[in-house]
């Protein structure tokens, strides 16, 4: 049989070559609208210098060069330099990210190039290529249909208009008409196939669309901040206004006690920049871009940022079974069929005559170049089995194709021989469909209800076959008007992908539950079950027991259910919405049109990428690049490690910027010499910067990051207890410093010694801040052993300049140190561990009393 699409040999499509594509890509560019999201060098470099940090750096200077300091107004003003440098790294980082994230997400086309179909990027289609479609696709470009079947399109978005349109085809060389209207050959970049198969010839791509022409109306709109992002903002605002306060008191002080009114500015200028929390933004930006990165490494695309911060929550983990738990390539193993069972040898390729009728039937209801794994199964055994035989038709004409529907679950194609007027038609689909359109009787529904259940026990999937001939020339509207026969049962075997156990056993060590739902029989459901290891409570729950039960009594059957058969797609809504009302944050997987609303109902809805359709994956958050469960597993520990490495960060911010505004602010209160000037601070943040938005994003997981349970999706990344700890660790530098300081003025060291030695052991304090900060549980000579590159980089970097500055008799003039001796720098030394070797014995206390910090 020839693969047709209304008498259309598919086969016989060449399709552009490869070269000439790429030739058109690069003469008319890529199938893509302009974005305003993505920005250059430039852009970023403009958005840095409204940054009030450096805003505070440039007026710093402005003051020096009116006090005459030109010296210090030149470092400090080349420090301008060396922080748009920093930033612009850490933003160019974050956009790559997100440019790599983007050339992921685009939409996927199938096409036709050298007569091979390939699925290949949305953007990467050109003019002329010819496209295929099927029902859930979004279609990639302006194109003319040269052959479909039952087409029809919801052209909504480009014409308003609720309702589908039917679609009919053409040669394909026709011009583009408008959008709108039943039986024309057009369809637009943008529309959704709603049903039926069809193939197009691309006639315009990118901005010469109907979609492209639209412009600015369809620019990406400004998405919604997260729930970190709405707290890390909440908390940037209140530190602005504690530090602009101070940083006026301080003006005030200064200039009301000393009679030095510039120097009060230079000293309120100071405070601001130790009070600004200019990281917190940049770090969760950094780190929410890296961490979608990071988890499509995993074959995991994060299409929402907020998934990021979600996807470590999953309490309840809802997987279909076929193709994620499974490997979705299904092979022919048992038939039944007039009566008795046959076990398909698969190696010898033997099938009795009583069995090839069932086979020829189940390969004639099926497409002739097939995608779907069961029909590629039964095409492979009639290949194997059939070849020799009469019941293979190439020569067959299809006719008509009666789709799947959500009232039955069975398909039929009708077809034509050459030398018969009557018309064939061959059904397959759900045994009990089947059933329904044969119209058996109560015995013979028995009857086959006990063959269904000992093939179901096998873990097979089954399908049921029934042909029919029909003699008029106008067919029947639907299914049930012919007459079938019912011929047997084929029973497919879908093995368990590797690793899925393993994966199930690390969600269940996590506290994380996991629920099959699935369409096969609840037998073939618990045969699965029992292969990969998933719990079974208390029992099963079919879709027709769902049907009937009310939200309530499913709200409590759920709690001791984790397998869910013979469910339809939408009511997987219902489960995902069960779970939620029971507090649980579901994650939950789909792949069909009919899946879209449970998908974008569940906290984190994981579109299938190799077989979903693309309303599956506009409405989910997260796309499973290779189908498979384990990276599921693999994105949540991802994502508990992304969420962790964040909390430290914020944690090491908030905590370093205690000592750093104390030491601020503490000199002009008491009337002593200023310790910390501006270009102090700016030397500090060239450590800080890189540590919070670099050393933390790449710190490794910690060892039992799966061992505990699932984080509460409204536990803030300030809590109580993180902000004590911060605080803690913050004062405890910053008395420790102070020590420092006070103790050099009383021993009659002078201003520059006493200076030189407090800022040497606040700057070992916070590489000490950096190392304890890096678990909390092990302690710093354990992480020690953890590769972390960047970690390195920072420490050494921060060394180097520190002997610079100390030692470079030209830098420590403008720093204002003193020369220090061994003795100084050993004090410092000791003084940096003291200040944070409390929270060192804290851990070490916690890991006797077997209580995990956290």
């Amino acid at each position: 049989m020839k693969p047709t699409v209304n008498n259309l040999d598919i086969n016989s499509i060449p399709g552009l070559s490869e070269a000439e594509a790429i030739q058109r890509l690069k003469l008319e560019g890529y199938n893509e609208l302009p974005s305003s999201k993505r920005r250059n060098v430039f852009a970023i470099a403009l958005e840095v210098v409204r940054e009030p940090m450096f805003l505070l750096l440039i007026a710093g200077g402005v003051i020096y060069l009116l006090l005459g300091d030109i010296r210090e107004a030149v470092m400090l003003l080349s420090f301008v330099v060396v922080v748009m440098g920093i930033t612009l790294y850490q933003e160019r980082k974050t956009e790559r990210a997100l440019e790599a994230l983007r050339d992921l997400s685009s939409p996927r086309a199938l096409v036709i190039r050298d007569k091979t179909q390939k699925r290949i990027s949305g953007r990467e289609v050109v003019r002329d290529d010819i496209i295929v479609l099927a029902e859930g696709d979004r279609v990639p470009a302006d194109a003319a249909l040269i052959s479909c079947t039952n087409f029809s399109v919801d052209e909504s978005l480009l014409t308003g208009e609720s309702v589908p349109v039917l679609k009919t085809f053409c040669d394909g060389m026709k011009e583009m008409g408008r959008p709108g209207g039943d039986n024309i050959p057009f369809i637009f970049s943008g529309t959704l196939v709603v049903q039926g198969y069809g193939i197009a010839r691309v006639k315009a791509t990118g901005i010469n669309t109907e979609l492209g022409k639209i412009g600015k109306a369809l620019q990406e709109i400004e998405p919604e901040e997260t729930l970190l992002q709405k707290e890390t903002g909440k908390l940037v605002r209140n530190l602005a206004v504690w530090g602009l306060s101070l940083c006026g008191l301080v003006v005030i002080i200064y200039g009301a006690t000393r009679d030095n009114w510039l120097n009060g500015f230079l000293a309120g200028i100071t405070l601001a920049m130790a009070m600004l929390p200019e990281e917190f933004p940049v770090v969760l930006t950094v780190f929410l871009a890296l961490g979608a990165w990071r988890i499509s490494q995993k074959r995991v695309l994060t299409r929402r940022v907020g998934a990021v911060e979600t996807i470590g929550s999953a309490s309840v983990l809802c997987v279909d079974k076929t193709g994620t738990l499974t490997l979705n390539k299904m092979t022919v193993t048992k038939i039944f069929a007039s009566g008795k069972f046959c076990d398909v040898d698969n190696e010898h390729n033997a099938i009795p005559e009583d069995f090839h009728e069932v086979v020829e039937f189940g390969i004639l209801a099926s497409q002739m170049k097939p995608f779907d794994p069961m029909e590629k199964a039964l095409s492979e055994i009639g290949k194997q089995a059939l070849s020799e035989t009469e019941h293979l038709h190439e020569n067959w004409t299809l006719v008509q194709e009666y789709p799947l529907s959500q009232n039955l679950l069975a398909m039929s194609r009708v077809w034509k021989s050459p030398d018969n007027m009557n018309y064939v038609i061959a059904a397959k689909g759900a045994p009990e469909a089947i059933a329904d359109i044969c119209h058996l009787s109560k015995e013979q529904l028995q009857g086959l209800s006990e063959k269904i259940n000992s093939m179901a026990k096998e873990g097979l999937r089954i399908i049921g076959v029934a042909k029919a001939e029909f003699k008029q020339t106008d067919l029947p509207g639907e299914q049930h008007d012919f007459k079938f026969k019912f011929l047997g049962l084929i029973g497919l075997v879908d093995p368990v992908r590797p690793g899925v156990a393993e994966a199930i056993r690390e969600c269940y060590a996590a506290g994380i539950r996991v629920v099959m739902i699935t369409g096969d029989y609840p037998v073939t459901a618990q045969n699965i079950a029992k292969q990969i290891g998933l719990k079974q409570t208390d029992g099963i729950i079919t879709g027709t027991e769902l049907e009937k039960m009310d939200t309530s009594e499913l709200q409590e059957r759920i709690k001791t259910i984790n397998i869910f058969a013979r469910v339809v797609p939408e009511q997987k809504l219902h489960i995902v919405n069960a779970f939620k009302a029971n507090g649980e944050v579901v994650a939950m997987t789909g792949d069909g049109v009919n899946d879209a609303a449970a998908l974008k109902s569940a906290h984190i809805g994981i579109a299938m990428g190799e077989r979903g359709t693309d309303v599956a994956r506009e409405a989910s958050s997260i796309v499973l690049l290779d189908d498979d469960f384990s990276s599921i597993v693999k994105a949540i520990r991802m994502g508990r490690r992304i969420f962790d490495n964040l909390k430290k960060a914020m944690t090491y911010i908030l905590a370093i910027h205690v000592p750093i505004a104390g030491m601020s602010l503490l000199p002009v209160l008491f009337n002593w010499p200023l310790v910390l000037l501006p270009f102090h601070i700016v030397f500090l943040e060239l450590i800080i910067d890189p540590a919070c938005s670099i050393v933390f994003e790449a710190e490794p997981e910690e060892d039992h990051i799966m061992e505990k349970p699932p984080r509460n999706l409204q536990e803030p990344l300030f809590s109580k207890r993180n902000i004590t700890y911060s605080l803690l660790q913050g004062l405890s530098v910053l008395v420790i410093v102070l020590a420092v300081f006070i103790a050099a003025m009383y021993r009659g060291q002078g201003e520059l010694d006493a200076r030189t030695l407090s800022f040497t052991t606040l700057i070992i304090a916070n590489i000490g801040l950096i190392l304890t900060n890096r678990s909390r549980s092990r302690t710093i000579l354990s992480t020690l052993r953890s590769p972390n590159a960047a970690l390195w980089w920072v420490i050494a970097g921060a060394i180097f300049f520190l002997c610079m500055v100390l030692y470079i008799p030209v830098l420590r003039d403008m720093f204002h140190f003193s020369n220090l001796h061994p003795i100084d720098l050993a004090i410092s030394l000791v003084a940096g561990i003291i200040s944070i070797i409390w929270f060192e014995g804290f851990k070490i206390i916690n890991r006797q009393r077997k209580i995990r910090f956290v």
